[in-house]
């Protein structure tokens, strides 16, 4: 191992190399050593037509993180998981300035592992009947993008996708320790990500391993346990040279909460004010007493307020889980999404989606951005603004069952719930129920087919699936049925014969019972 300047690791990414980054949304990426690498490639013009190849999305929904690589000539194609933490990234897709896929975030995971083994990829049957099946679109986002990668198998009778491994020439990472050796620990991260996967697969593949780290320590002073990677795969180390760099996440210097180093007590919980966001946490906290202690995936933004309000209702016979790798404890919301406080373990990224794609969880919680009549979802794709799917393909296709979260007009609806009631006080001015989403992220009839229970969760109306078709069957009170909920939909919606009330307990500002039938 080397040690070496920011400056000096970025010198040695040559053109044309696939590159890796490690991270998770707001956690774990190695921001140093992105930033000398852009500035590199701002003052220079090199390195040029880089490969990027990520699985989670990784930036501050601005320019850090794998933002830093948005810049046309730096990349010449980019194949990620989920694209809307670098909205750069995106912006290049959308004006097709680079070749562009998006894979599912668990089969990214994973294929470092493939790629580590010198295996041909990764056949799985997450992302059938989606964009990313060949059928549809294959995973290409854009028109420049017209290289077929993923392939249609049938293996044993039953349909799957084959997602090829590709060389790794340069993996970029980042850990809190290293020892005059290069093993890294990971003691202040609130995870272990993919970094050794990572590392084993740009080591195997001939490439170089770059890790930045928070701090030099002495030589076996790391107890072999923790060690994340291990020196035979590291080549050179930088440590972070501005204390910025080098957060525990892109909102916070340092939670010991998220590393075990301290549990957070009940009474530090922060009591979320009762607006839209909790409106629809709420209700969707219903779903959980309906299983006996559930594994549960909470997903970024709205969802991952449903652990916060459960703990506000001293609710907790369930375990909450991040695709990260936490398990059990709180899940952190944006910008430190990825982290739990009070984690009972932490595994790996791939580990998680391993136990995620083979039916481990119960019930998910996830986001709502544009359905139809089907109960298609569109996450990851929107006009001129590229998402991403991140690990929402995986989720919502093996786990028991998704509750689907979001307001049911977006850009500018403003509510109010007080005394049992909710008041429309504007409309927004976005549709979200459409005759045809966009980009099929979730594929209503294919997943229901499996078996999976579905339902969508809105601040006044709540859907399900019945005979293959979006239903109504639970309206807020208060609420006017016409002017508040069909009026506002942009495809015609069948009202269930059984309408229902949403439970007014939660639209009073006022705990709901702890125990909740």
């Amino acid at each position: 191992m080397k040690l070496i300047s920011y400056a000096e690791a970025a010198a040695l990414v040559q053109d044309g190399w696939t590159v890796s980054t490690s991270g998770f949304t707001g956690s774990g990426h190695p921001e140093g050593l992105s930033t000398a690498i852009e500035k590199r490639f701002l003052d220079t013009g090199r390195p040029r037509d880089l490969t990027l190849l990520y699985a989670a999305g990784q930036g501050d929904r601005a320019t850090r993180g794998t933002g830093r690589f948005g810049h046309e000539g730096l990349v010449r194609r980019i194949i990620g998981g989920h694209w809307g933490a670098a909205p750069r990234l995106g912006a290049l897709a959308v004006a097709n300035k680079v070749e562009a896929y998006n894979w599912p975030q668990g089969v990214m995971a994973q294929m470092f592992r493939a790629i580590a083994g010198k295996k041909p990829g990764v056949i799985s049957p997450i992302g059938l009947h989606t964009f990313v099946d060949p059928r549809y679109d294959g995973g290409k986002l854009n028109a420049r993008t017209t290289e077929e990668l993923v392939q249609l198998l049938m293996l044993k009778g039953e349909e799957c996708l084959f997602y090829p491994a590709m060389p790794l020439h340069c993996a970029i990472l980042r850990g809190t320790s290293s020892d005059p050796d290069g093993n890294i620990s990971m003691e202040h991260e609130v995870f272990h990500n993919d970094v050794l996967s990572l590392a084993q697969a740009a080591h195997n593949s001939g490439g170089i391993v770059i890790v930045q780290v928070k701090r030099m320590v002495g030589r076996h002073s790391i107890h072999p346990h923790l060690v994340r990677v291990p020196g035979i795969l590291v080549d050179y180390v930088c440590v972070a040279e501005h204390p910025e760099d080098h957060w525990q996440t892109y909102g916070e210097d340092y939670n010991p909460a998220y590393t075990g180093d301290r549990r957070e007590q009940p009474h530090e919980v922060k009591i979320l004010p009762l607006e839209l966001r909790k409106v629809v946490q709420r209700r969707a906290m219903f779903e959980l007493q309906k299983w006996k202690r559930p594994i549960v995936n909470l997903g970024t933004g709205m969802p991952a307020g449903v652990g916060q309000v459960a703990r506000e209702e001293g609710l907790s016979d369930f375990v909450m889980t991040v695709e990260s790798g936490p398990i059990g404890g709180t899940p952190a919301q944006p910008p430190s999404f990825g982290a739990s406080a009070n984690p009972d373990a932490i595994v790996s990224h791939a580990e998680q989606f391993d136990f995620y794609d083979g039916g481990g969880l119960d019930i998910a919680f996830l986001g709502l951005a544009e359905m139809d009549l089907h109960g298609n979802v569109n996450v990851s794709k929107f006009g001129d603004r590229v998402a991403g799917v991140g690990g929402f393909i995986n989720i919502t296709q093996t786990a028991k069952e998704v509750v689907f979260m979001g307001s049911l007009t977006a850009k500018g609806v403003h509510v109010k719930a007080a005394g049992g009631r909710l008041t429309i006080l504007k409309e927004g001015t976005v549709k979200k129920v459409v005759h045809k989403v966009e980009h099929l992220s979730f594929n209503g009839p294919y997943t229901v087919g499996k078996g999976t229970r579905v339902l969508y969760v809105t601040e006044r109306a709540v859907f399900d699936l019945r005979d293959g078709r979006l239903t109504l069957c639970e309206i807020a009170p208060g609420i006017d049925l016409q002017r508040d909920v069909l009026d506002q939909l942009a495809a015609p919606v069948p009202v269930a014969a059984d309408l229902k009330l949403m439970d007014e307990r939660i639209f009073r500002d006022a705990p709901m019972l702890k125990e909740v039938s």
